[in-house]
């Protein structure tokens, strides 16, 4: 009988190429695998880093070009709304006069362009100052307020004034007829008439009628 082929000595020779071959084979590889890592340079995955807002540079003021003239009219004006408790209107004209403040237009403009005030307010105190120390009559104080000759407030400011202020006609009347009585010697008809009449007091016919029937109490 014949060897099976394992026994015969040319087999083994051929497993023992095999296997170093194998060996030897597995070895380089490694070894380039090795050699190709080891010379990749390594990527570092940087991060971004935000970038620092640089500071806002403050910005320049713009020259102060108003005029000095300019800048007093706007005190002056303000005094007179806060003290006087003048108009608006009232307040150029007193700027310009030549009578007043002696102001150029330009600067009177300016100070009223800018000047910020309750103009409602002023023409509710001037009301309420007629009718306590001058003892007027509501349409007497309304004309005075929008007057050109008097305080030169707006329409709708007058009304205003006329319809938030607190004054007793009635005892505005009777001091008025006591002061025309004592003063001047008048008769009570010649009193009723002077304080109803369109060019006196303009007090209404009702509180005329009170101030006379009680004009000798």
């Amino acid at each position: 009988m014949k060897k099976p082929f394992y026994k015969k000595w040319w087999f083994w020779v051929i497993v023992v190429i095999i296997v170093v071959a194998a060996a030897g084979g597995n070895s380089g590889d490694k070894k380039e695998e090795a050699k190709t890592t080891s010379t990749t340079p390594k990527q570092e995955t940087k991060q971004e880093q935000p970038k620092k807002e640089e500071p806002k540079k403050e910005e320049t003021k713009a020259k102060d070009n108003v005029p000095v003239e300019y800048k007093s009219a706007l005190k002056k004006a303000e005094s007179y709304a806060k003290t006087m408790n003048m108009s608006k209107q009232g307040i150029h004209d007193q700027l310009v006069s030549e009578h007043g403040e002696k102001f150029s237009a330009e600067a009177a403009n300016y100070a009223m362009n800018n000047l910020e005030f309750d103009w409602k307010a002023n023409a509710l105190k001037k009301a309420e100052s007629y009718a306590k120390t001058m003892n007027m009559s509501k349409q007497g104080i309304h004309d005075q307020l929008v007057s050109e000759n008097g305080e030169k407030f707006a329409e709708d400011e007058a009304q205003y004034a006329i319809a938030n202020m607190k004054a007793n006609f009635n005892e505005n009347a009777l001091k008025k007829a006591k002061s025309y009585q004592k003063t001047m010697s008048m008769s009570p008809e010649a009193i009723r008439d002077q304080l109803t009449s369109e060019n006196g007091e303009k007090f209404t016919q009702e509180e005329a009628d009170y101030a006379i029937n009680n004009l000798g109490k």
